[in-house]
């Protein structure tokens, strides 16, 4: 199928403010574009981009006093198919994992191990070490946070999530990317699009979402914590450790953000 993609960034500066931006798609999905999805800025400023430490697409630019707003538009050829489960897939002993796979057992920014480990032994020591155990901590995940909006804090950590159990997408990855590490199964935190299409209507306004990426059997697997359940039209834009790592726009400088919109809709089979 053919979905057209995309968003737009509305902010007003008072003073020219650097921006580090984070919003084209990721490079595992370019050939599936139909066209590049350029970062789009109005006004005109010069825009420099370059593939950071995780593999990730970033644009660097200095917004210019006053509105100035940014973002992209595509369309994206995917196969239509949910999102690929394996039940059978095992985990690896750490001392046969790749060197690419090792950072995304360690602690970070939001995903405290320490805070976590014991807590994590407790409730899925006993599970078997394959993909189920993966599910049981997205289960547990899933069920443990209560999602709404209004309860987003861009600081809370995932022990804080699992306290206070409330939050959006990326309190629930968060804490469930914390918990495999704790049960020492490599993860990555992810972002990027996930579309409406194969869902009954209503539809939640689109909003960008936070997902996860887990090694085992040789690969990297996909789940979803906050929906928990696979889904057709899933477009990656960045991963790494944690949020921290994949923020779609960091501007060193104080910002007043107008507007916000997110888009991904099906146009054809």
């Amino acid at each position: 199928m053919r979905m057209r993609l995309g968003c737009e960034l509305n902010y007003n500066f008072s003073v020219p403010t650097p921006m580090i931006v984070m919003l084209n798609v990721h490079y595992s999905r370019t050939s599936d574009l139909e066209h590049p999805d350029h970062l789009k800025v109005d006004p005109s400023v010069p825009v420099w981009s370059y593939r950071d430490s995780f593999g990730n697409w970033c644009c660097r630019l200095v917004a210019p006093v006053g509105p100035f707003s940014l973002g992209t538009d595509a369309v994206i050829r995917d196969s239509g198919e949910p999102d690929a489960r394996d039940p059978y897939a095992i985990q690896h002993p750490v001392e046969d994992l790749p060197p690419d796979a090792l950072q995304y057992l360690l602690g970070s920014r939001y995903c405290e191990t320490d805070l976590l480990m014991d807590e994590a032994w407790r409730l899925f020591g006993h599970t078997a070490p394959d993909a189920s155990r993966v599910q049981a901590i997205v289960d547990f995940v899933h069920n443990h946070i209560a999602f709404n909006y209004n309860d987003a804090r861009n600081t809370r950590t995932a022990s804080e999530a699992y306290a206070e159990g409330r939050g959006v997408c990326r309190d629930f990855t968060h804490l469930a990317v914390a918990f495999c590490r704790c049960m020492n199964i490599p993860t990555k935190y992810c972002t990027g699009y996930i579309s409406d299409v194969g869902l009954p209507p209503p539809y939640a306004t689109m909003d960008f979402a936070a997902w996860m990426e887990v090694y085992l059997g040789g690969r990297w697997h996909v789940f979803d914590p906050r929906n928990n359940q696979a889904r057709q039209g899933r477009v990656l834009v960045a991963q790494g450790r944690d949020a921290a790592d994949v923020p779609l726009t960091h501007t060193f400088g104080s910002n007043r953000l107008t507007g916000f919109k997110v888009w991904i809709d099906k146009i054809s089979d």
